[in-house]
């Protein structure tokens, strides 16, 4: 009987576990943690400078794989109907620390104070049409998987 009521109360703490580690708030905060450490790795790791100037290499870089990982996400979650702990891990929480917003505007806002109009310019475009071009490519290979 002592073996039973082990068993069981092992049981009861391995569902409570899957429980608490399968809540939105929890999974999004691990998904958000993991986005946010591979932005500090990208900007550690990829040079600042690819020409004779500075340019934010890491933010783009960073924003492009968010919005390709991100559409292959949703495509791949709505397409199975399936998946709202991977859209939640994923989508809103890797994602959501992988890409920034704040950076690729406050890189823009420097490039500006320092004069470099174009170098501004080639940031906003290229963020907004690599980011689309990466969404659209995650979309298609998430509604192929």
């Amino acid at each position: 009987m002592r073996v039973l009521s082990v068993s069981i109360a092992v049981f009861c703490k391995f569902a409570t576990m899957r429980a608490l580690l399968m809540h939105p708030y929890v999974l999004v905060f691990f998904g958000g943690g993991a986005g946010s450490l591979l932005r500090y790795i990208a900007g550690r790791v990829i040079p600042v400078t690819l020409t004779s100037s500075p340019f934010p290499n890491a933010i783009l870089f960073v924003n492009v794989l968010a919005s390709f990982i991100l559409g292959a996400v949703l495509s791949w979650v709505i397409a199975r109907s399936a998946g709202e702990e991977a859209r939640l891990l994923i989508g809103v929480g890797f994602c959501g620390g992988l890409s920034t917003f704040s950076s690729f505007s406050y890189d823009t806002v420097v490039l500006l104070q320092n004069g470099r109009i174009g170098a501004a310019l080639l940031n906003i475009s290229l963020n907004v049409v690599l980011c689309l071009i990466a969404s659209i490519g995650g979309l298609l290979l998430g509604q192929k998987l």
